[in-house]
């Protein structure tokens, strides 16, 4: 087998980032690969995407993330801490120990941010959705403030569960976050 040593976009995150409910192969991750490869970028797609994970999931698994040795680092998590009534400055402190440590080990970020149903209170979804933007600033990394942006809400792009995004919905936040990551890629 050969080996293939383009450098590495990690897809690192929970179930939106792994695809859930979405057949093999179309996830966000895949058609950020299919979109790298059609525009000549020379870049490998990683998804360590994982189902449920919280942002302390994340925290945990870090250290292969950063063993992978990736350019770049696509960090979405969150909406899990959110939908279970984390601490908002518990899901913060997480985020921002994974954005220190990923670029201290040299890797580009882009963090991904999530959004919560208004049912969760005013406040509570405020002060969680802060989080994004004010870390983004903190570490000064580009900030995606809502992953699901131009595929929630719209006919045949989320499954029917509100959460998690059809095929099509994965192929809409593939160019949001190719959007983002772009800047930080090399031809």
């Amino acid at each position: 087998m050969l080996q293939d040593n383009r450098p590495l976009i990690v897809c690192f995150g929970d179930s939106l980032t792994a695809g859930y409910g979405a057949n093999e192969g179309e996830s966000y991750p895949d058609f950020l690969q299919k979109s790298l490869d059609k525009d000549g970028f020379r870049y490998r797609v990683v998804n360590a995407g994982v189902s449920g994970d919280t942002t302390k999931d994340g925290v945990n698994r870090l250290d292969g993330v950063i063993a992978m040795k990736p350019a770049v680092v696509v960090l979405e998590f969150g909406g899990n801490d959110g939908l279970r009534g984390f601490k908002v400055q518990t899901t913060r402190d997480n985020l921002s120990q994974m954005i220190g440590r990923l670029k201290t080990s040299g890797a580009k970020v882009v963090v991904a941010g999530i959004t919560l149903p208004p049912d969760y209170g005013k406040d509570y979804v405020r002060d969680f959705t802060s989080n994004y933007p004010a870390l983004g600033k903190k570490y000064n990394v580009p900030v995606i403030p809502f992953i699901l942006q131009g595929a929630y809400g719209q006919d045949g792009m989320m499954q029917a569960d509100g959460i998690h995004a059809t095929e099509k919905g994965n192929e809409v936040v593939s160019q949001t976050v190719l959007s983002a990551v772009m800047p930080l890629l090399h031809k």
